[in-house]
């Protein structure tokens, strides 16, 4: 099962897609760690892509399809994947449908004012990347209790400092709301339109909304 997961930033697609990468038995691939090993490990890809964004530029479509290719050709990969993270636009997608077919798309629904919130209240390990929110958001019907750690300001899996993001601010996560609205509005009619889009609005915590998206992908298979 290869799956996308869309969502506008906060939505917490990375939270779902690692809860969900195991129980379907799939890898979940975020392409912005992928990005990120490969400079780290000073592949000959990451050493491309480090050029790109040491001069302020984005990655070219093309240098990350090449490391996404790479990622998904492994063997852990084989029965499928989660992608998060990519793609984000049209052209990114249709380079990526040259390469694999994708089963499902799900997108991801939530509120700005309850993302902006969420994002505001959101820490993360500084060591391993896990992610915990402080808040506990009620909405009309919406009730998604905080993600808390056990030791507050301390990561429950790798013992890391927790800390708050510099684009977590609220002026800046309403401006990456609106990119991503500019950005993706056209991507969500590609995949509606090839019949491969499921939507899942976003109305608790993950123990309620996991279970939600997988039976949303099993239906759609």
């Amino acid at each position: 099962m290869k799956l996308i997961f869309l969502g506008p930033p906060g939505v917490g697609k990375g939270t779902y897609a690692s809860r969900i990468g195991p129980k379907l038995k799939i890898p979940h691939i975020s392409t912005g760690d992928l990005l990120r090993n490969e400079i780290k490990s000073e592949t000959g890809l990451g050493k491309k892509a480090r050029e790109f964004m040491d001069a302020g530029n984005l990655v070219p479509d093309k240098l990350v399809i090449d490391i996404l290719k790479l990622r998904i050709e492994k063997p852990d990969a084989e029965n499928g994947f989660i992608l998060d993270g990519f793609p984000r636009t049209v052209p990114q997608a249709e380079a990526l449908d040259e390469i694999i077919k994708i089963d499902v798309v799900v997108n991801i629904i939530q509120k700005d004012q309850v993302l902006i919130d969420k994002i505001a209240a959101r820490r993360t390990c500084r060591k391993c990347g896990e992610i915990y929110n402080l808040a506990h958001i009620k909405d009309e019907e919406l009730d998604m209790p905080p993600i808390l750690p056990k030791v507050e300001g301390v990561c429950d899996k790798c013992g890391g400092e927790l800390y708050k993001r510099d684009d977590q601010e609220e002026g800046i996560v309403r401006n990456r709301l609106e990119v991503y609205k500019k950005q993706t509005a056209p991507l969500i009619d590609f995949y509606r339109k090839k019949g491969i889009m499921v939507d899942v609005v976003v109305k608790g915590g993950p123990d309620v909304v996991v279970p939600k998206i997988i039976e949303a992908i099993k239906n759609k298979e």
